[in-house]
Order: structure tokens, then C-alpha cells, then sequence
């Protein structure tokens, strides 16, 4: 027997000893009243009730979103009687809510018997984008309601599949404005937090020009345009969803500096001229064909030395494993495209598609982006700046 299969042989019979230790009710028992194994007994039952409750605590939080419970209390605080007229709600199913809100820490109690924001409210205030995002689980939240349901049916016949109409349509390229807006607004709410954490962790200084693959309404062209003033822009995407980017970006006076392309990049070329391309949640909302595409046409315009720069939530992020497999993994599944990925499965498709072994760049909220940045293969094939 090798090394290798004994350790595994170890850890089988561990794991089948630890299994039934941890369903036996008299260990369960013992394990909290023993005092060195209490708090680990303690952590792991609130660790288990969470997981069985969270879908209440999710209920919660978007009714006070909903009723603007949030936004109401950021004017300072109020009684429960005041905030039951303000609600339109019964003074007990109001007592309710708030009693379940300050639970989660959304709102607090400040004496007198008034309630304030609590730091989770004012947190989740200080990011239009979670905010943003509280509102459209509506649909996701429907599509859940049976995920036995979800799970045997035809992935993307769903309410988020609908609404996010580019994932499943066969020609994305012809969608008219009507359904990209609500889509690209979501996404431009959530990308200030997310851009800053992108060029913290690889700054855009050394670069002349930059493509931005998918890059909607120009959000993170634009944090890139603002931190360095000698950088050219190009954005590439869906017809309608290009003409919005056109707007933002000249409003905000990048507009002499941005090229503006529309295409699909399932089936359409990229442009050419940048030595940067960036992929700012993208790939995990593509099937694997559509991703390697992708990766190869981005080798194909880069030059030599030029970089690909990929950032999104990524499967296996230590301390965030439930975002990337739980949610994200249930969330494109109702989508019915992409899936999350892990850092090495990107790095191979990455190495499959022309580029070296990439480099995983620290950002300081992994949770919401990792950023990875890898450089075209010196024998592969390269092209030079227009």
C-alpha cells in the first residue's frame, strides 16, 4: 500500500467515526455540556440553525428594504408607533419586523423606545449595490421557492433567466433597450465597490489603452479613466447596452478618450489596440465553450507583454466557500448559464487558451472579487498595438 492510500484509508475511517459521533444524540449532548467542547458545540448549532433559517432572515431583510425601512431610519430614529403609520403596517406585525430586524442588526433600540439603524442597516445603506441587489432577489427568491423544481427543470425557465435575457437568447447582438436597461443598471449600481477593489489589487498606470470585454455601461471604465489620466478606453458589448455606456462615459468627460464597439462576443471578433483586456464579471456567466472563446480571442488581440485582466467571485475563496458554490452555484443555475469557478480552473483554461500560468492578485473584500492576471505564452502567437 502506498503513503498515499494510507493516508486516505486514515481519513476515510476518520471522517465515518467523525460522521456518526456527530449524528449520535448522546455525543451531541455530551459535547455541549462538556465545558472545552461547549463553545465549539455552540458555534457549530448557530452555525446549523443559520442555514435552516436563512431563508427568514433573507425574508426579513427584504421587507425592510421593500417598505424603505432603511432609508426612513437614516433620517433618525422613531417609535414603533411612528413607524407603523409610516409602514402601513399593524402595530404587532410592525413590532414583528423590527424585532426581527434588530435581531439581524439591521435596526437597534435607542432608549425612550425609539429604534435607530442598526450597523448592518447602516452598512447595507452605504451600498447602493447590496441594496440594489436585495431588491432583484425577488425574482431568484421565486424561482427557489421549489428548488427541487428548479433543479429538474430546463435550466434558464426561470424568472432569471427572463430577466437576464443575453444569457439564453440566440442572438443577443438584436436585444432592444427595453431588455438590457434594468439588467445594466444592476449591474453599474453594484461596481463602484467592486472597481476599487480591482484596481487597488493591479493598477492600470503601466497600460496605454484598455478593452473592456462586456463592460456595460462604462462604470469601470470610468473609475479606470479617473485614476489614470493618460489611459485610453475601448468597451465592447451588446449593441443597446453600448449606446448607454456612450452616455456615461461622455457625461462623466471620458468621452474623447472611449471607442465604443457592439457586438456579441459569442460569435463576434474583438477589436484590437489595447495592451490591457478586462474581464469584469463575465466568465462566471458563461458555459465553458463560451469561455474559452473568450480567452482565445482575448490571446489573439492582446500583444506580447500585454495582460488579461479577469476579476469576479470566485468558487473556493477561503472564508466566502458558501458565496461562491451555494449562492453563486444556485444563482446561475436559475440563470441557466455559467457556473462559478475555482482559481486553478480558471488558470487552466487560461494556460488551454494561450496564456502562462496567471497570477492571483490580493484584493482586501475576496468575498466580492478576486482578480486574476495572466500574460500571453511567448511561443504563442502575437499581434502588435494598432
Amino acid at each position: 500500500m502506498s503513503r498515499c492510500d494510507a493516508v486516505s484509508g486514515w481519513l476515510g475511517r476518520f471522517r465515518a467515526l467523525r460522521e456518526e459521533w456527530l449524528a449520535s444524540p448522546q455525543f451531541q449532548r455530551w459535547a455541549a455540556a462538556f465545558p472545552l467542547t461547549r463553545p465549539f458545540a455552540q458555534r457549530h448549532a448557530r452555525a446549523l440553525f443559520d442555514t435552516v433559517a436563512g431563508f427568514v432572515y433573507s425574508q426579513v431583510l427584504q421587507a425592510c428594504v421593500q417598505l424603505g425601512v432603511l432609508q426612513r431610519l437614516r433620517q433618525g430614529p422613531a417609535t414603533l408607533a411612528e413607524l407603523a403609520v409610516e409602514l402601513q403596517l399593524r402595530p404587532d406585525a410592525a413590532d414583528c419586523l423590527l424585532k426581527a430586524a434588530q435581531s439581524l442588526q439591521l435596526v437597534e433600540h435607542r432608549g425612550a423606545g425609539r429604534i435607530g439603524l442598526g450597523p448592518a442597516g447602516a452598512a447595507l445603506l452605504g451600498n447602493p449595490g447590496v441594496m440594489a441587489m436585495v431588491r432583484h432577489h425577488g425574482l431568484l427568491y421565486r424561482d427557489l421557492a421549489d428548488p427541487v423544481a428548479l433543479l429538474r427543470s430546463e435550466r434558464g425557465a426561470t424568472e432569471l433567466g427572463r430577466y437576464w435575457a443575453y444569457a439564453r437568447a440566440p442572438l443577443p447582438g438584436s436585444l432592444p433597450p427595453t431588455q438590457v436597461d434594468d439588467y445594466t443598471s444592476l449591474m453599474a449600481d453594484s461596481q463602484g465597490l467592486v472597481s476599487g477593489e480591482i484596481l487597488e489589487a493591479y493598477p492600470l498606470n503601466r497600460h496605454r489603452r484598455i478593452l473592456d470585454v462586456g463592460g456595460g455601461d462604462g462604470s469601470f471604465l470610468a473609475a479606470a479613466a479617473a485614476r489614470c489620466p493618460d489611459l485610453e478606453l475601448m468597451l465592447f458589448d451588446l449593441p443597446a447596452v453600448v449606446e448607454r455606456a456612450r452616455r456615461r462615459l461622455g457625461d462623466a468627460g471620458f468621452g474623447a478618450r472611449a471607442q465604443f464597439f457592439g457586438g456579441d462576443f459569442r460569435r463576434d471578433p474583438l477589436p484590437m489596440g489595447a495592451d490591457v483586456v478586462s474581464l469584469v464579471r463575465v466568465l462566471h456567466d458563461h458555459d465553458d465553450e463560451v469561455v474559452m472563446r473568450l480567452l482565445r480571442e482575448a490571446r489573439r488581440v492582446l500583444p506580447a507583454g500585454g495582460r488579461l485582466l479577469i476579476a469576479e467571485p470566485m468558487s473556493g475563496t477561503r472564508g466566502a466557500e458558501p458565496m461562491g458554490d451555494a449562492y453563486f452555484g444556485l444563482y446561475l443555475f436559475a440563470m441557466g448559464s455559467g457556473r462559478p469557478r475555482k482559481v486553478d480552473e480558471l488558470a487552466d483554461m487560461l494556460e488551454a487558451a494561450g496564456f502562462a500560468r496567471p497570477s492571483l492578485r490580493r484584493t482586501n473584500v475576496p468575498l466580492l472579487t478576486q482578480v486574476l492576471v495572466a500574460t500571453p505564452r511567448p511561443e504563442s502567437r502575437s499581434v502588435k498595438l494598432a
